[in-house]
């Protein structure tokens, strides 16, 4: 006898194949599609640095739910708990800041041993790794980094960089998958600013001397991302869209969207087919603005689904590297991540669930009666079978009965941590 789920699927699979949709093909295909799931969620961008001064650069984690991780162990464990209910594929991503260390070791001085445990646990997990620089939260990051007038500053983050190259590297010589290691900085001014030029071209300067040494792209990718403002950055910001998008295009880098890092009714979405032509990789960090950059975590909303569509639409299953951003300390972290990655995942399936050949052919034919009528019945269609069908198939609950493996992790280790 069926089960429920498989009652569902099979009454799900003949409706969308009326349409023209295979279900099965699109479980399949979005099986391959990893997103890179990002370690500062479980631990509120703390890192392993112990560096005194608290968090800078306009990064702000808000809350004090219970639980959060002390140690690269507890770090983690917790984010095994989480993958073992997201399903498909994934990766980590990492900052330089959650290097492991005995010894005190300084930005410039990273290297890849300081991540060796990262790896092998990453192997265990059969999981790829990317990386990102730490340009905050430093003595050296108060006034600026990349674009600071100070040459010795400026050399130190430099050779930060170029370290941070060699990790990255290294993930993706061990681990067999490229790591996207993606850099942003938060230099620029709280008031008005009058020479916005020289800033720029200190970090045009500093980023060419980062990237100088050419790695083989099987191993590692170049990605830079831009921001609107941020605290303590309201009036101007140097590593702004427009001059990443010309970075990328000119040194033919990857392009980072943010999806909090634009003004408010700005949709990265619309964006990456704007830049398509022009630049070959993208990495999305897909995040939930409030009125601002506030990080929060992901829903599966207007905004989360643009950005799968136009993944999906535009085949750029090769091109775009999807990752996550937010950090909400006023929720159990580990339910963060899976509510955030499981969301990104229902957006990409609902995604490969639509007949976009036919929707595509009617748009060519100026048949926009039809096209628009059958994106909306699409909103009916049972996606939310075959989504219970890929979760049953990947070994991991359907509905919210993952929050009760979150609940008694809490119970029984989140709750003992002082």
């Amino acid at each position: 006898m069926m089960s429920t789920v498989t009652q569902a699927y099979e009454l799900a699979k003949q409706q969308f194949a009326d349409i023209g949709v295979d279900t099965e093909k699109a479980m399949s295909l979005l099986a391959t599609l990893p997103i890179s799931m990002h370690c500062w969620q479980g631990d509120d961008v703390a890192g392993f640095e112990h560096q005194e001064g608290g968090l800078t650069g306009g990064i702000q984690a808000t809350g004090n739910y219970p639980g959060k991780a002390r140690t690269p162990q507890e770090l983690r464990s917790d984010l095994e708990l989480a993958f073992s209910l997201i399903p498909g594929a994934k990766r980590l991503n990492l900052h330089a800041s959650y290097l492991e260390s005995d010894t005190k070791v300084d930005r410039n001085e990273v290297k890849p041993q300081h991540f060796s445990h990262w790896v092998e646990w990453a192997k265990t997990n059969k999981l790829g790794l990317d990386f990102n620089p730490t340009y905050f939260s430093h003595p050296l990051s108060a006034e600026a980094t990349l674009t600071h007038q100070n040459k010795e500053i400026r050399d130190f983050w430099i050779e930060h960089g170029k370290a941070c190259r060699k990790i990255s590297e290294y993930f993706g010589k061990e681990l067999g998958t490229a790591s996207v290691m993606n850099i942003w900085l938060p230099d620029g001014s709280k008031d008005l600013v009058v020479d916005k030029f020289a800033p720029r071209q200190r970090l045009v300067e500093s980023l060419d001397e980062i990237i100088s040494e050419k790695i083989d792209p099987k191993y590692h990718l170049d990605a830079v991302e831009s921001k609107l403002f941020g605290i303590g950055v309201e009036s101007y910001t140097a590593g702004s869209n427009e001059f990443y998008v010309a970075y990328a295009a000119t040194r033919q880098t990857a392009l980072c969207f943010d999806a909090g890092h634009f003004h408010p009714t700005e949709s990265i979405a619309d964006k990456i087919s704007a830049a398509m032509p022009f630049i070959q990789h993208f990495l999305l960090h897909v995040s939930r603005p409030v009125r601002w950059d506030s990080d929060h975590v992901v829903l599966l909303d207007d905004e989360t689904q643009a950005i799968a569509s136009e993944i999906v639409r535009q085949k750029l299953f090769d091109r775009v590297h999807i990752g996550l951003d937010f950090f909400d300390a006023s929720i159990n972290r580990i339910a963060a991540w899976v509510i955030g990655t499981r969301n990104m995942q229902k957006a990409l399936l609902k995604a490969l669930l639509e007949p976009t050949e036919h929707l595509k052919t009617l748009e060519y034919n100026r048949d926009f009666t039809v096209r628009l009528a059958l994106l909306e019945e699409q909103k009916s269609l049972p996606w939310q079978a075959v989504w219970a069908m890929f979760c049953e198939r990947n070994g991991v609950p359907a509905g919210s009965q993952w929050l009760d493996d979150v609940k008694e992790y809490e119970r029984k280790v989140l709750s003992q941590r002082g």
